[in-house]
């Protein structure tokens, strides 16, 4: 098999393909190797508080199925997840386990606000004084679903923004929902 003349292989490979005498294939880099891997692989640890969890549920569900995208089952642990997706409110007696789950994740970790209330609080801040202001008042956040709650659709747009952006190598830039830089 020529390698050279093979391109849709090319493309769904990373990192740049040398043809050698074998007939195999090298890669320049293995960190784009070991990106491309983790992003297609992520384990989802669920944190859900309100109503954005009964749309992530359906996202996890027969009609969207975010298993085809590579995000296999939602781990009942910490210890076993690679990214915790924070759907709903989070209150001030919550912001400590939440803390806890996060450090009890192996790295790299990442990390998705889904919803108004994960993102900013909601509608709820500024009427009761236990409503932490966003999930990243506690921990860091990757990337931001926006919604009051947010589609399915939406969830797995998130979901593949971050495995882009796993993909690249830019583990800690904020990143927006729509793809721009916060």
């Amino acid at each position: 098999m020529d390698v050279g003349q093979n391109s849709a292989q090319q493309k769904s490979f990373p990192g740049e393909v040398h043809q050698t005498p074998g007939g195999g294939i090298l890669t320049s880099k293995l960190d784009d190797v070991i990106n491309w891997a983790r992003s297609n692989s992520l384990w989802p640890l669920v944190f859900g508080t309100s109503c954005c969890a009964i749309e992530m549920m359906s996202t996890a569900g027969a009609k969207y199925d975010w298993s085809r995208f590579g995000f296999e089952v939602a781990r009942a642990t910490p210890r076993q997840a690679d990214v915790i997706i924070i759907a709903g409110t989070i209150v001030n007696k919550m912001a400590p386990v939440l803390k806890r789950l996060y450090d009890q994740m192996p790295d790299p970790k990442y990390v998705i606000a889904m919803g108004a209330c994960a993102t900013s609080g909601g509608p709820f801040f500024y009427n009761t004084y236990s409503v932490v202001k966003g999930a990243d008042h506690v921990i860091p956040v990757d990337v931001y679903v926006a919604g009051c709650p947010p589609r399915p659709e939406a969830l797995l747009h998130a979901l593949i923004t971050l495995q882009g952006k796993i993909r690249s190598g830019n583990n800690r830039e904020r990143i927006d929902i729509d793809g721009t830089k916060i």
